[in-house]
């Protein structure tokens, strides 16, 4: 379980789950609170972050299991 906190928190792993989030997390407030930020209403601000927050998370854990699964087959484990 180490290896894989150590891989989540890997600078690659940070910068490419950023990436992500930056824009999946746009799209998706786009689409899911478009109509009220056209109307000048801003969403709570932890809805938000929660947006930006489910991609980056979801891109850490593949990149991160990912990267473990290629080094075991790398080891024939």
């Amino acid at each position: 379980m180490t290896k894989f906190w150590n891989t989540v928190f890997h600078r690659r792993t940070i910068v490419r789950a950023a990436k992500v989030s930056a824009i999946v997390g746009t799209l998706l407030v786009a689409i899911n609170q478009g109509p009220l930020i056209l109307t000048g209403v801003w969403p709570p601000l932890w809805q938000v972050l929660l947006t930006y927050l489910v991609p980056y998370s979801v891109s850490s854990y593949s990149s991160a299991a990912l990267w473990i699964e290629l080094q075991a087959a790398q080891n024939g484990i």
